[in-house]
């Protein structure tokens, strides 16, 4: 093992080559295993207790469904994403190696920075992006206490006013603060993010039930959908899916901490199915109950405590959902990039210079513009959405059925000819040009639906994507010779 005595502990990996091996994307040692039920558990909490979980939740009853059907596509949209998660999530549990590592595996030691490249790209800007929508909560609470700032909203540069500026880095700050602590402070924080909103929004719950009473409420939002219920119910569960596209990738990023299977599958599945039920029927008795209240459905939580009026549960909720944008952020947009940066340059960049880069290329997208850009988010999601797909069945039919869950743990790390995932000077060509072929028919039917030329696929698409990565890779593999791994970690 090797480490300061602040460093995770990891396993020393004999020969490895500087351009493939620093000491965070090295194999995890089991001392360094302390990722329980709990943590795993909290980690899902964080992904879907933010604003952007609570606004998603809560438009899947506004589908046109009633509030049975919702709950019956919810289950199986969500049961879908638990097997695909503990898929995606073994063999950096068995190897504790994060998912730029993972992804050697499947491009090459060299072409893993393909895979990574890409997911990387997504989480900065999301980073950004969610960075963004937490510095709005955080400009209302300065509004809240301190009116006189208004002034500062009427003047500014690049697209941001001067109390934009100052609220956007102060969560910018903060954010990084915490985050270039390394992981174990990460488990701690998102430990505390999940439980603290499911407490508030509990409260508020409540306080919508005692303002209209349980007879009033309602899990069906919006009027009857035309069309077959079965096909809406199938689009709501594939909407689901995609959701939790970016993690069905990096999920590894964090199995690789957990402590044994058992801790992953248990946690995945409080985290997944159960938490991700529960969060949505208490953001539809919230919204439902906002109709009978504020005359409206209100889907943004930080607005229903605006409404309210009450200073204190103004900063109570606003403080409240900046934390948990903060959780999302780590898990869903920090982690992931971090990794991913440092695999580039793994002798000259750690995870936490990788964090740092992160954060700085965050703000240099400028997210306040972006998203401002309807257009502009539906072209981002749509070509990075069908990238995603593919490098996920591309990976899950490599390691399942090229590799047969069998890998040369040494050969992670290694530039040698001999190594069996050097392929071409590290390189796996076939893995590419699965990825360019299937990405590049998920993004042309993607874009062609969105813009009316043919039936949009809609949510869909991920789940194209990802069959025809698994198929085009597992053909273009068909017989080629794969090194038995002698040395391979059981």
């Amino acid at each position: 093992m090797s480490g300061s005595p602040n460093d995770i502990p990891v396993i020393a990996v004999p020969n490895a080559n500087s351009r493939l091996y620093n000491h965070d994307l090295a194999p995890i040692a089991p001392a360094g295993r302390t990722w329980g039920i709990f943590s795993i558990f909290a980690m899902w909490m964080s992904d879907v207790h933010s604003v952007g979980g609570y606004t998603f939740a809560a438009s899947l009853f506004f589908l046109g469904l009633n509030g049975w059907e919702v709950l019956l596509a919810m289950v199986v949209g969500i049961t879908i994403v638990y097997f695909l998660m503990n898929l995606i999530g073994r063999p950096s549990l068995k190897y504790g190696t994060p998912f730029p590592v993972v992804a050697r595996m499947s491009f090459g030691v060299m072409g893993a920075n393909v895979a990574a490249g890409l997911r990387g790209i997504v989480g900065i800007v999301w980073y950004g992006v969610q960075t963004y929508f937490a510095s709005k909560a955080v400009q209302a609470l300065v509004l809240t206490f301190y009116p006189a700032a208004e002034a500062w909203t009427h003047s500014g540069f690049a697209g941001l006013t001067l109390l934009g500026w100052g609220s956007f880095l102060f969560m910018w700050i903060f954010q990084l603060l915490i985050f270039l602590n390394g992981m174990e402070t990460i488990r701690k924080f998102i430990d505390f993010c999940g439980p603290v909103v499911y407490i508030v929004m509990f409260a508020l719950a409540i306080w919508i039930v005692m303002q209209t009473g349980v007879s009033s409420l309602s899990l069906q939002l919006s009027p009857r959908a035309e069309g077959s219920a079965i096909g809406h119910m199938a689009n709501a569960a594939m909407l689901i899916v995609a959701y939790f596209a970016a993690l069905l990738l990096n999920f590894g990023d964090f199995s690789r901490f957990a402590k044994d299977e058992r801790s992953m599958k248990v946690g995945n599945f409080l985290g997944l199915p159960v938490n991700f039920i529960v969060f949505a029927i208490i953001t539809v008795i919230v919204t439902a109950g906002t109709v009978k209240v504020f005359g409206e459905a209100i889907m943004d939580p930080v607005a229903i405590v605006e409404r309210i009026g009450n200073p204190w549960v103004v900063a109570i909720g606003s403080i409240t959902f900046i934390v948990a944008t903060m959780g999302i952020n780590i898990v869903a947009n920090f982690v992931s990039p971090a990794y991913d940066i440092s695999n580039l340059y793994p002798g000259k960049i750690d995870f936490r210079r990788g964090g740092l880069i992160t954060s700085i290329l965050s703000v240099i997208v400028c997210p306040w513009i972006f998203v401002s850009s309807p257009q502009a988010i539906t072209i981002f999601v749509s070509i990075f959405g069908a990238a995603l797909g593919p490098m996920f069945g591309i990976m899950v039919a490599d390691y399942y059925l090229v590799k047969r869950q069998q890998i040369v743990l040494n050969d992670l790390y290694s530039m040698s000819p001999t190594g069996s995932l050097h392929f071409e000077n590290g390189w796996n060509s076939r893995a590419l040009l699965a990825l360019a072929g299937s990405a590049a028919i998920s993004i042309g039917l993607a874009l062609a639906g969105a813009y009316g030329v043919i039936t949009n696929v809609g949510d869909w698409g991920w789940l194209i994507g990802a069959a025809l990565g698994a198929l085009s890779y597992a053909a273009l593999m068909r017989g080629r010779e794969v090194r038995a791994p002698s040395r391979a970690v059981a």
